[in-house]
């Protein structure tokens, strides 16, 4: 029951942050969201099973939209830099 209210805590963090003014485009704090939450999500897995695992993927990715349609982007383009073709 601890995961679930420390994923709860991350997303409420998220949402806060995603409040506040940023010059840099909030890229820094969506970095250190990613490298707090998966840790979350291992414990929530662990504890809840993978379906609330799932669930909790879900809504994580769609706080984290930005860093999922980039990666998206990357796998599509076989792993290469945007300039590598150029």
């Amino acid at each position: 029951m601890m995961s679930l209210f420390a994923a709860c805590a991350w997303f409420v963090i998220a949402n806060v942050g995603a409040m506040l003014p940023s010059k840099r485009k909030h890229w820094p704090f969506a970095y250190g969201l990613i490298a707090v939450g998966i840790p979350i999500l291992g414990w929530v897995v662990y504890e809840q099973g993978p379906w609330v695992g799932l669930l909790v993927l879900a809504a994580a990715m769609s706080v984290l939209r930005w860093p999922v349609i980039y990666l998206w982007r990357w796998i599509k383009r076989g792993g290469k830099a945007k300039d590598a073709d150029a």
